[in-house]
């Protein structure tokens, strides 16, 4: 950005500059969003009026999307560690991610998609303790899955299907 486009209210050039520098640094290693940025900026003492602008023109230039961002963090997640829309969205709560693109990211997990993840996860935790008393396999697995924040119902479909 040059000197000319950065307004005066914002304490000059270098301020604005080197709040754009710790953002893009922070990007570097992993995408963000724009709740982590702004998280980021404040704990490096830049202020809000500042924070916002810089983050308002990565938006612009496409280094921030939250709409990807949330997209891509789900499919990680169930890929990954195996977790349910609900815990999925409530990670993506804590990254500043706003109510409709959440809901909009968790309505495109569908059902069919989530019991699969459920039921990999079962199988897998359930094949080394296959030899203990069914009623204790069938605790430990449903824990598992309740930790990772499916529905019992859904809990329950699983473990039929997997014999328990």
């Amino acid at each position: 950005m040059t000197r000319s486009h950065v307004p005066k209210e914002f304490g000059g050039v270098d301020l604005y500059e080197d709040a754009q520098s710790i953002a893009l640094i922070a990007l570097g290693p992993r995408a963000k969003s724009r709740g982590e940025l702004f998280t980021h900026l404040k704990k490096r003492g830049v202020t809000e009026d500042i924070a916002n602008a810089v983050l308002y023109r990565l938006q612009e230039q496409g280094f921030i999307d939250d709409e990807a961002f949330a997209r891509a963090w789900s499919e990680s997640r169930q890929r990954a560690k195996k977790l349910s829309k609900r815990m999925i969205a409530g990670e993506l709560r804590e990254k500043g991610i706003g109510a409709e693109i959440i809901e909009l990211v968790c309505s495109e997990i569908g059902h069919d998609a989530e019991y699969a993840i459920a039921l990999e996860m079962a199988q897998r935790k359930y094949r080394p303790i296959s030899h203990l008393d069914p009623e204790v396999a069938r605790r430990r697995v449903h824990g598992a899955l309740a930790r990772r924040g499916f529905s019992s119902s859904l809990i329950n479909d699983v473990l039929r299907e997997i014999g328990l």
